[in-house]
């Protein structure tokens, strides 16, 4: 078959691409044509994305394929979750989107639970507690919008508008936010209706793979002529790259690694009972009928923002250098709780560090290598807590854990999870997000007939790194000890 094209619009927490893929019928190959910065902009005490730059920045990325004369067929988004634009009447934005990360959701689960139960609220919804869902931020949302807008768009399914002029509700990406019944798959219409939420902003929501059209035309005026088709893909960018781990087995455990480490399964069904509740896990929608019944971790945030900070300083390390510093530290001194809520804000990363290990009582880290080499092993160890949970669940041994996403670079890190884990880890494909997305964009051409033929063919086209357990994990086992201990 001739080479079919297709862009990803990748978009995460502090980045953004355009990756061009090639698919022979056989094989998958990228190009990134476009990499912007996606910073966060604070205004008047307020963290906002910076929504309209992040369109600018896909726009520049079509134009390029344009001006490469890239046949391109069709184009999808993913991007993080959660967050969210209020549409007006007049079809403008109310205003900016606020970041999950800003103070506003401070509180936000207590509001809530003064409406709705929170064991409730999970039996329906089947999603993680955490304060920036969707569902407390909107409880938090200043009454004068809600009462302006007409409608609710999250982060991709709004740039997907800019670009069509069509407003809807993809499922995966609206799954993040506790807003759906989980098992009957649609609006959760007696938790929205509780905390007043008007029907009104929720609108039809479809499933990835859906055709919106062409670019609207003054779109098409700023690109270039091209006729590509803009596809819903599975719009949370952990969906897609879920879609691109490469399992030939039904049971399989992932990390999609990268700012976030998303933990978890694959599943037909939700799995919501006391236990999943009391271990506070997820269940997000997949493509193609699928549930990711996972755990979100703390994941790269912390060393990401260690590193912004020896920046500030005066000192911009690159990771490569980080690693090497860690590598010759003495191993297993000390751990921190990579969840805990003092990691969750920006700012001080080293020193935040330092002052969980006085008050827990250990050795504290004193060079930049001891705090990135506490960071590697905190969070190897927390992949192990997360692992048993999962084992516990499922009633099913983990046979290997496939790290997909940036993620995949730290070696050192990919090493030190399989021998906490006592686990063989398949670290790839880096690209995992656009991969997925791509691989979607194909299934709804027609061109890839499942997730199952999605996965061999991306198993054929990305070489994987692998890495085996140490023979002594003796001490790994008292680390876990003294972790659990924390």
């Amino acid at each position: 078959m001739a080479q079919r094209k297709m862009l990803a619009i990748d978009l995460g927490a502090s980045s953004g691409r355009g990756i061009v893929g090639s698919f022979d019928g056989n094989r998958l190959s990228l190009e990134e044509n476009h990499r912007f910065s996606n910073d966060p902009v604070i205004l008047n005490g307020t963290m906002y994305w910076d929504i309209l730059r992040i369109f600018h920045e896909i726009k520049q990325s079509i134009g390029k394929t344009v001006i490469a004369g890239e046949k391109i067929a069709s184009m999808g988004i993913d991007t993080w979750g959660v967050d969210y634009a209020l549409i007006g009447g007049n079809g403008q934005m109310i205003s900016n989107p606020v970041h999950y990360r800003d103070k506003r959701t401070v509180g936000a689960q207590e509001r809530v639970s003064r409406y709705i139960d929170p064991q409730e609220l999970y039996e329906i919804a089947g999603i993680q507690k955490l304060n920036f869902n969707t569902v407390y931020q909107l409880a938090v949302e200043d009454p004068k919008r809600i009462a302006q807008a007409e409608r609710m768009l999250n982060i991709p399914d709004l740039l997907n508008y800019f670009l069509t002029g069509k407003m809807c509700n993809e499922y995966t990406i609206l799954s993040t936010g506790a807003l759906l019944d989980a098992k009957k798959r649609d609006y959760a219409w007696s938790v929205t209706d509780r905390l007043n939420l008007p029907r009104r902003l929720f609108g039809n929501i479809v499933q990835p793979g859906t055709d919106l059209g062409e670019l609207l035309p003054q779109v098409q005026e700023e690109t270039g002529k091209t006729n590509l088709r803009v596809m819903t893909v599975a719009s949370h960018d952990t969906a897609s790259a879920v879609i691109a781990v490469p399992s030939r087995e039904e049971d399989f455990i992932y990390i999609s690694s990268g700012t976030w480490s998303l933990m978890g399964t694959e599943l037909p069904d939700p799995l919501i009972n006391d236990v999943s509740r009391k271990l506070n896990f997820t269940n997000e929608g997949g493509a193609l009928g699928t549930i990711r019944f996972l755990k979100n971790i703390m994941g790269l945030w912390i060393i990401q923002e260690s590193r912004r900070q020896w920046k500030r300083e005066g000192n911009d390390y690159s990771f490569a250098q980080l690693e090497a510093w860690a590598r010759e530290c003495e191993p297993l001194r000390c751990f921190v709780d990579v969840d805990d809520e003092s990691f969750a804000a920006p700012g001080n990363m080293p020193e935040r560090i330092r002052d969980y290990c006085r008050k827990t009582g250990q050795y504290v880290p004193q060079t930049v290598g001891e705090v990135v080499r506490c960071i590697y092993e905190s969070l190897a160890l927390k992949y192990r807590a997360v692992v048993e949970k999962i084992q516990t669940l499922k009633g099913k041994p983990a046979k290997v854990i496939h790290v997909v996403g940036g993620g995949t670079k730290d070696r050192f890190l990919s090493a030190m999870t399989a021998d906490a884990c006592g686990i063989p880890v398949a670290a790839g494909p880096e690209e995992a997000t656009a991969i997925g997305n791509l691989m979607m964009q194909a299934i709804a051409s027609g061109e890839v007939a499942d997730l199952g033929q999605a996965r061999e063919i991306i198993s054929a086209s990305f070489e994987l790194k692998h890495y085996e357990p140490s023979p002594d994990r003796n001490l790994w086992d008292d680390a876990y000890g003294r972790f659990c201990g924390l």
